[in-house]
């Protein structure tokens, strides 16, 4: 699928692979990156992709919804969040990934949320990017 038109683009470098650095372009974001301790590494005060992988399509799945709420008119609780979790593990041909989404809909009628969540994973880009590429799942709490 290619874009007609692109509204934002974002860039960032990355240096020294899984021990290294993370920036972004505008300099808001520099995090220090190391390999957790269950991949052999140190761990600490250090993030890896799988972290901002889980982060960015939470806040993305999280603003799709938001979207969706108002153009479909549903009644998505303020309170509502989305956790993601991202594993990593050894394929034939080298790794993958794999997605979790637990979505946090406190109140929220349950056929109303799946119908939301649904129409979300239609227009989240993290979700266009994944469908048909890794495992992808859409647990629903409220």
């Amino acid at each position: 699928m290619s874009l007609e038109n692109v509204v934002y683009r974002a860039k960032a470098k990355a240096t020294g692979g899984r021990e290294g650095r993370a920036t972004s372009s505008d300099g808001v974001l520099d995090i220090q990156l190391g390999l957790p301790k269950e991949m052999g590494g140190a761990g600490g005060n250090v993030t890896n992709p799988e972290q901002l992988f889980a982060a960015g399509y939470s806040a993305c799945f999280l603003g799709a919804m938001k979207f969706v709420a108002g153009r479909d008119k549903f009644a998505m609780p303020k309170e509502a969040f989305v956790e993601g979790e991202v594993g990593i593990g050894p394929l034939p041909t080298g790794f993958g990934i794999e997605a979790t989404l637990n979505i946090h809909l406190p109140g929220m009628d349950s056929a109303e949320a799946k119908k939301l969540v649904d129409a979300a994973h239609i227009v989240c880009p993290y979700s266009n990017a994944t469908q048909g590429n890794i495992d992808v799942t859409l647990n629903i709490i409220n």
